[in-house]
């Protein structure tokens, strides 16, 4: 198992940007496939972004394609979620995940506790 802890979430006006950042204890980071998700009230927890546990491949939803980057640092530990032009719509709690590559949220058994992201118009 491996804990997880999100951070960097808050309150930005439409067309800006934030970073998320998910810091992993526990067994090695590394060995795992990390993503992002996120889950609006009343709605489904939705794939985000994905990156492979050598970091060669990454996979992004289409709704934040080129304007979000998922990033690493194994030295740290580390998973990032650079988000830009950042529009209402992406309002959401937003989770850290890791477990094996793809983007359903049954491939993944370890989960962070969430940040909360609002956007306002």
């Amino acid at each position: 198992q491996v804990q997880l802890r999100e951070s960097g979430g808050g309150l930005v006006q439409a067309g800006g940007s934030l970073r998320l950042s998910c810091a992993a204890s526990g067994r090695p980071f590394t060995t795992y496939a990390k993503a992002w998700f996120r889950q609006a009230p009343g709605k489904e927890r939705e794939f985000v972004a994905a990156i492979s546990w050598g970091g060669s491949a990454t996979e992004y939803g289409d709704s934040v394609k080129d304007r979000f980057t998922i990033s690493r640092d194994d030295a740290k530990n580390t998973v990032y979620l650079q988000m830009n032009s950042l529009k209402p719509e992406d309002t959401a709690v937003y989770y850290c995940a890791a477990g094996n590559w793809g983007t359903a949220v049954q491939l993944y058994d370890n989960w962070g506790q969430g940040t909360k992201v609002t956007v306002s118009s």
